[in-house]
């Protein structure tokens, strides 16, 4: 008789939008801490990366 796994990862519908938000801020925001990155470049780099971790997360 097979046991049912609890402790399986999430799979990708589980993902939700906030995550990859929260998941790219911290990268984004590294970033510009450790100068690979000016705040003025903010808007195009976090979105490239939101595009970037949302493929890796909810491949088609």
């Amino acid at each position: 008789m097979a046991t049912h796994e609890t402790n399986q990862p999430k799979t990708v519908d589980t993902i939700s939008n906030e995550a990859i938000f929260k998941v790219t801020k911290e990268i984004v925001v590294k970033f510009i801490e450790v100068g690979k990155l000016s705040p003025s470049g903010f808007e195009e780099t976090f979105s490239r990366v939101y595009t970037c971790i949302e493929r890796t997360v909810r491949p088609k």
